[in-house]
């Protein structure tokens, strides 16, 4: 008989420490929650950014490219005022036929690529406007979920403060268990989503919702053993009105 008094405290305690171990998952659940938000929004902001970079480096390229023009252009500028120079000096109509030859075609060139700088011009300058419009709606983005993250850390200050609070008192209430009695616990813990105890209610178990053999619950009225629920092996007990 001198067992029973220990028995019955051990169950006093068990629920003590489930009532630790549900707020201790509630929590964890709120908290995990706030992460996926935050998680969330630094997400579409890295995607935002990523399209930004996308935008600033098609900005290079098409500024590139007129560089490249640009350069051209005036390499056959060079080459035409060398010809035309040239062409003063010839002493021949086939010296001079060639070098007025090499000025067309020169002449010509220039004209194709003066027409594709202005194409490309107004490309670079279309990407520079959407650069510069996706810069701005990145900066707004970017202020809004900083704000918005902030807010989420707020919100979770108080939350992480009880979280740890209950994370020290179970460990406290699991000092007070035989180690086994503790590993029992966290083993059903861990296999229900965090309900290892629960009550005993008109012969149903409050954890699955099953009904438990009469005879069974007569011991989990008295109190005097720890009992499993035969379904989902939680401890039971049973309140007294």
């Amino acid at each position: 008989m001198s067992d029973i008094p220990s028995q019955v405290q051990d169950i006093e305690t068990l629920i003590k420490l489930q009532e630790a171990e549900t707020e201790i998952v509630r929590l964890k659940s709120i908290l995990e929650k706030f992460e996926k938000e935050k998680n969330k929004l630094g997400a579409k902001l890295k995607q935002f950014g990523t399209a930004l970079d996308e935008n600033k480096e098609n900005f290079s390229k098409a500024a590139e490219v007129c560089r490249d023009l640009e350069r051209e252009i005036q390499m056959i500028d060079d080459r035409i005022v060398k010809s035309n120079e040239k062409l003063r000096m010839v002493k021949t109509n086939k010296e001079y036929q060639l070098f007025l030859r090499e000025v067309d075609d020169n002449k010509k060139r220039k004209d194709a690529l003066e027409t594709e700088l202005i194409e490309r011009l107004d490309e670079k300058e279309k990407i520079e406007g959407m650069a510069q419009e996706s810069q701005k709606e990145f900066n707004l983005l970017e202020a809004q979920i900083e704000s918005e993250q902030k807010e989420i850390e707020k919100k979770t200050i108080e939350d992480r403060e009880l979280l740890d609070e209950y994370l020290e008192r179970q460990a406290k209430i699991g000092k007070t268990l035989d180690p086994s009695l503790m590993n029992r616990f966290n083993r059903i813990s861990k296999m229900n989503q965090g309900l290892a105890v629960v009550n005993v209610k008109n012969e149903v178990c409050m954890g699955c919702f099953m009904n438990i053999p009469p005879q069974l619950y007569i011991e989990v009225q008295r109190g005097k053993s720890l009992i499993s629920c035969p379904q989902c092996s939680r401890i039971l007990y049973h309140i007294k009105k």
